[in-house]
């Protein structure tokens, strides 16, 4: 049933067939959810509000910066508020299909994963993207992209095809590697029952991307690079641009993504083959 991931006959044309089958299903799940979450306004336009108010929470971090004046390291303001917009609209990415991630010890605990396992597509697929919360999304999205344009404009960062395209590339690789790093620890409930403490925890780590990299200590950033991987998820877009990634660190941030993800899904197999179903 993991038909994207199988070898199909037919070599690259059967794998292209394959990933448009699968962008068509995207498209599917983001519409039944956008008509789902229509159906109840007012939750929708709560859901906007609440991840409104968050945002503005953050940006009292712009605020802060702004009225230090203090540069760190190479950073100046300019280069911060691109940061934390590159941040902002991380989030709001993850946000998108974070609550199945959520709701998979539920689901494992439940058996509801049961009727999943018989679905004539990837199971990983169907399960972390059946439902996509567009409400928190938008905010972030439109809140972020305004932050990265007037940081870069501000910072008088280029402006060129090369530029646009290696910025636009490093967040298709942060995107890939948040999915597949906040992944892992929402696996565990296989195996165990109180997986509450690792959502909270997986939470707090995320945060530790809403300012730059550079402000906290080496080691520290040798780990959040080279172990726990999240800064490179909203720092190599930016440090890209201002010209501080080294061809290994480029190479790190396609790598790292690859890497995570193929971790992520052996944990998956291994996961789904030791599932006994709650109502057996």
């Amino acid at each position: 049933m993991e038909h994207l991931f199988r070898k199909r006959e037919g070599g690259g044309r059967g794998y292209l067939a394959a990933v448009k089958r699968y962008v068509r299903l995207l498209y599917v799940f983001a519409r039944f959810s956008l008509m789902s979450q229509l159906e109840y306004r007012l939750n929708f336009a709560a859901g906007v509000a609440v991840e409104t108010g968050w945002m503005l929470i953050k940006l009292l971090y712009v605020a802060v910066v702004y009225r230090a004046g203090v540069n760190i390291g190479v950073l100046t303001p300019d280069h911060i508020l691109l940061f934390i917009g590159i941040y902002v609209l991380m989030t709001g990415f993850y946000m998108l299909y974070y609550g199945n991630f959520t709701s998979i010890s539920r689901m494992v605990r439940e058996g509801e994963l049961d009727m999943y396992l018989v679905k004539p597509v990837s199971l990983q697929f169907f399960v972390t993207m059946k439902r996509l919360d567009l409400a928190l999304l938008l905010p972030d999205f439109v809140a972020g992209t305004i932050m990265i344009g007037l940081g870069w404009h501000r910072a008088g960062l280029p402006v060129n095809v090369w530029a646009i395209a290696g910025f636009l590339f490093f967040l298709m690789c942060g995107n890939l590697l948040t999915y597949s790093l906040f992944l892992i620890p929402n696996l565990l409930c296989f195996w165990i029952v109180a997986s509450r403490g690792i959502a909270d925890i997986t939470a707090a780590l995320w945060d530790f991307n809403n300012m730059p990299q550079l402000i906290y200590g080496k080691w520290m950033q040798r780990i959040g690079t080279f172990i726990l991987p999240v800064f490179v998820i909203t720092n190599f877009p930016g440090l890209f641009l201002m010209g501080q990634l080294s061809p290994g660190m480029m190479a790190w941030g396609v790598i790292s993504p690859v890497l995570f993800f193929f971790i992520s899904r052996g944990i998956w197999k291994k996961a789904v083959k030791n599932y006994s179903s709650a109502s057996s």
